[in-house]
């Protein structure tokens, strides 16, 4: 499914206009997003939660040389399915 995909759903579950419902959708995107960037999970009740994991500095090798390289720590947002969603999907 596309965004565009979700907004017409989203319109037409809701009886939003497409703009309303595009700029809905906008915003959830928007406010998960900041909520991820100051480091706080978003909780979903039933579907699931945003949250960001830290992986740690680790040493890697390039694949053409061999060589040992130093891959730094670094931030990465996951995604945890929720009991309800998981039983839909199931």
């Amino acid at each position: 499914m596309l965004k565009v995909d979700l907004v017409n759903q989203v319109a037409s579950m809701t009886g939003l206009t497409k703009k309303a419902a595009n700029d809905a959708v906008d915003a959830f995107v928007d406010t998960v997003t900041s909520a991820l960037k100051k480091g706080d999970d978003v909780l979903i009740t039933g579907f699931g939660k945003f949250e960001v994991r830290v992986r740690s500095q680790r040493e890697g090798r390039n694949p053409q040389t061999g060589a040992k390289i130093s891959i730094p720590a670094t931030k990465t947002p996951a995604f945890r399915a929720g009991k309800a969603l998981k039983a839909a999907v199931k």
